[in-house]
């Protein structure tokens, strides 16, 4: 345990962080989950419903910097050719 004042306060501050992240981060798998699995079952037009939605969700998320850029944009284009493959390949 830190012995300097400011620096535990750092500590539970960055903790509420770490839970905040957490849960934009589990709140964003899960809506992958659920388009992941609207792909398996074919049913294009609520994935890309819930497409837009998980885009908004990482989007929000890399304002508040959950995520870097980057890794925000490569997320987007993954899912996003994902769904464009499976709609080819029917």
């Amino acid at each position: 345990m830190a012995n300097i004042k400011s620096q535990k306060k750092r500590i539970v501050t960055s903790e509420a962080a770490r839970l905040a992240n957490k849960s934009k981060k589990s709140r964003i798998a899960t809506e992958v989950r659920k388009f992941r699995e609207q792909i398996a079952a074919k049913d294009f037009d609520q994935a890309d419903m819930t497409l837009k939605t998980i885009v908004s969700l990482i989007d929000r998320a890399r304002l508040d910097n959950v995520y870097h850029a980057n890794t925000a944009s490569r997320k987007k284009a993954n899912l996003a050719r994902e769904l464009h493959t499976a709609k080819s390949a029917n």
